[in-house]
């Protein structure tokens, strides 16, 4: 039995990440969706959060009923080897993802051998990111057809408790800087 890791922040999950999970599906006897600590990101919601939201879009989506949702707790290659993983699966928009998925794929066979599958991601949604659907969000556009149902209006929600000075962990903070960059995941 083959084993994939598709790993992220989804922060939060958006179509894009549902297209390259259900894809890994096809090519994988079990996929576990990782819901990652990014220490270079400041995350909108918190890892128990998008857990919840990632388990509710997979239990609606027709064949990721059985992709499981887990926190990875520390190394990414750490979690693959307790998992007994084969492969990390990682979506590419396009060439600044490849530049920058690149290097951890390296990394990681390094580390522990284990390998990365790019899955080019499905043109209709290559505009979509995490960072721009939080961007959008901020500002009052729609993001729904972005991200799975229920998931814009939590994601606007978190931004108005972020604006009150709450963060995810409860924690006081300053109003976020709104910021294209990145890759979303």
């Amino acid at each position: 039995m083959t084993i994939a890791v598709c790993p992220g922040s989804f922060d939060p999950l958006t179509l894009g990440h549902l297209d390259i999970v259900r894809r890994a599906r096809s090519l994988f006897d079990e996929v576990i969706l990782g819901v990652a600590r990014n220490s270079s990101k400041s995350a909108l919601l918190s890892a128990e959060q998008r857990v919840e939201i990632a388990r509710a879009a997979l239990a609606v989506s027709p064949g990721l009923e059985d992709v499981r949702v887990e926190i990875v707790p520390g190394l990414l290659v750490d979690f693959c080897r307790d998992a007994g993983a084969a492969a990390v699966v990682k979506g590419l928009r396009g060439g600044a993802d490849f530049d920058a998925e690149l290097p951890m794929a390296l990394m990681n066979r390094h580390l522990v051998g284990v390998e990365t599958v790019f899955v080019p991601g499905d043109p209709a949604l290559a505009h979509v990111a995490s960072s721009l659907v939080k961007d959008v969000a901020r500002f009052g556009g729609p993001v729904d057809d972005l991200v799975p149902a229920g998931v814009g209006d939590l994601v606007r929600q978190a931004l108005a408790d972020r604006a009150g000075g709450a963060s995810p962990a409860g924690e006081q903070t300053q109003q976020a800087t709104p910021t294209t960059e990145g890759t979303g995941r």
